[in-house]
């Protein structure tokens, strides 16, 4: 829908999500590493382009590369509740063939937004980072819209040719079902992560995400 605005320049479902630090973890990054990241958004002048990689927030080096790449990158950060993400996870891991033990860990951290925010913002002002509620964002599709393209310096009252409405990226696969007593541990182990992350982000509804609404 940010692609089906006139001021932005599409780059394709081929270049939605890079994953282009993922491998940086382990090998150097210099120069033209930078020179190889910016040749994926050419665009016409006066466009706009991007990309849409969700564990550059995750993985702990992506941030200071990504500073050192594009330092005046505005960057987009969609939260969904903890438990709700942890679940869908899951779910896509195993679907895929990860053992449950396996990927156990790596759902549940991935989680932990105000760690993960803590370090982006660590290399990025706030002013260049906006956090956006998932529920928020299929509730109420236009208002957070508008709120995206107006954080990305575009005009909200320019038209959309894409229609707000449909459902994308749904499960192909049987979802896992946690016992109640797996959901309780999780809400547990996330309950301070989520505390912390409300005070510090108070644009975030709370009472959203059910399986921490007491803690508003």
């Amino acid at each position: 829908m940010i692609e089906a605005h006139p001021g932005v320049h599409a780059l394709g479902w081929t270049s939605k999500e890079l994953h282009y630090f993922d491998r940086f973890g382990h090998e150097p990054f210099g120069s033209g590493d930078i020179d190889r990241y910016h040749q994926h958004f050419r665009r016409p002048p006066g466009r706009q382009c991007g990309e849409w990689t969700p564990r550059y927030m995750y993985d702990e080096w992506t941030p200071k590369l990504l500073r050192e790449a594009a330092p005046q990158a505005r960057l987009l950060v969609m939260l969904r509740d903890p438990l709700a993400r942890f679940e869908s996870g899951l779910s896509h891991d195993i679907g895929r063939g990860d053992s449950r033990d396996q990927t156990w860990k790596d759902a549940f951290r991935r989680g932990l937004y105000h760690r993960q925010l803590e370090r982006l913002l660590q290399y990025f002002p706030r002013e260049q980072v906006l956090v956006l509620q998932f529920e928020r964002c299929t509730d109420q599709p236009r208002l957070m819209l508008d709120r995206t393209f107006a954080f990305l310096g575009l005009g909200a009252d320019r038209p959309v040719s894409r229609p707000i409405a449909g459902t994308v990226n749904a499960l192909r696969r049987p979802a896992v079902t946690l016992s109640a007593s797996e959901r309780a541990g999780l809400r547990r182990d996330y309950q301070d992560d989520v505390r912390r992350l409300i005070t510090d982000f108070p644009e975030l509804e709370i009472e959203r995400w059910p399986n921490f609404r007491d803690l508003g």
